[in-house]
């Protein structure tokens, strides 16, 4: 654990940039640069493959955010190396506002597993705004026997180390969420990473994996097609989108795991662009219309300004930096 704890200093290193990149954007007049953006075409990359939480809200906000912008809005998927390489992309991107980053909670955790990046999140990226949670689902694949919490925490006990479950990569909030289940539960269970979100889900339902944490747009074509049992909410609220499945809590787990999905620019981008796409955002985010695609995705609308953004990556930052730390997860080289 000691070999993994320089790295892991990179949270608070990442939560004191973002509270500096906040010095500017906020309260500021929109000077003319403002009123003229954008004048052409955004690139709004998202790292994840399609289907996941974090495509269909690039899609879905994207959308209307050519709409109220008046230009296009262009979803161009990078993926690879658990969500870092889109990431990589934007924070090399000319920070004009025309290149912009829609991920996942992911972000504020996988740098702390991945070998050295060829970027730094920390001063290379700029938070705008949440846009949307996704609740976690832990679900099993119906042919190994696991259909509450009570079968698998008997099953990872009687042979430790044989659940294997899927995630979208190392140090995702999926692959973490597990592994609190695992500390709650006194089990060890084996993680196998995969390329994002739908195909983590895929490897539950063609029984690659046991079991695997998957939001329910990646996974609840196969939960309806009886292809994956659903055990539990891994969130301790039910959402009101949902069917009304169990929580992992209510079954003794106290977790607590959700995705959020949020908007960054890269560093240096102009302030007073940022309180644009800031405040588009958060209008976008109350309409009733954006909500109703997003829900039947699987999303909820969560919007938070900069600000407020801001602080609630610092408290999952915290709670995952618990996690990482009580499993002595080291990074990968």
């Amino acid at each position: 654990m000691r070999q993994a704890l320089p790295k892991l200093c990179l949270f608070r290193r990442v939560i004191a940039a973002f509270v500096l990149a906040l010095s500017g954007p906020l309260g500021l007049e929109m000077p003319a640069q403002a009123q003229n953006y954008p004048n052409r075409a955004i690139r709004l990359i998202c790292p994840f493959p399609p289907g996941g939480v974090a495509d269909v809200t690039a899609r879905v906000v994207g959308q209307k955010l050519s709409e109220v912008l008046g230009q296009p809005v262009v979803i161009e998927n990078r993926t690879g190396a658990s969500g870092t390489i889109g990431p990589d992309v934007v924070a090399k991107a000319t920070p004009d506002g025309y290149t912009l980053l829609m991920t996942t909670g992911d972000f504020i955790t996988t740098p702390t597993l991945m070998p050295p990046m060829a970027f730094d999140p920390k001063k290379d990226l700029i938070p705008i705004t949440m846009a949307a949670t996704a609740p976690l689902l832990l679900v099993a694949n119906p042919g190994v026997g696991i259909g509450d919490v009570k079968d698998l925490i008997a099953k990872a006990k009687a042979a430790p180390g044989s659940i294997a479950y899927s995630s979208p990569g190392l140090g995702t909030i999926n692959h973490l969420a597990v592994e609190w289940v695992a500390i709650e539960g006194g089990v060890k269970l084996l993680h196998v990473p995969y390329r994002g979100g739908t195909p983590a889900a895929t490897a539950v339902l063609t029984g690659e994996v046991q079991i695997g944490a998957v939001t329910p747009s990646s996974g609840m074509g196969a939960i309806e097609s009886g292809k994956a049992k659903v055990i539990g909410f891994m969130t301790k609220q039910r959402p009101s989108f949902t069917p009304a499945w169990p929580t992992l809590a209510e079954s003794g787990l106290d977790v607590d795991a959700a995705l959020w999905v949020g908007l960054f620019a890269p560093a240096g981008t102009p302030p007073e662009i940022v309180a644009k796409l800031d405040a588009e955002m958060v209008k976008i985010l109350a309409d009733a219309t954006v909500r109703q695609r997003l829900n039947a995705a699987g999303t909820d609308p969560h919007p938070l300004s900069q600000n407020a953004f801001v602080q609630s990556i610092d408290v999952d930052a915290n709670r995952y930096l618990r996690i990482i730390q009580q499993l002595g997860l080291k990074p990968q080289h």
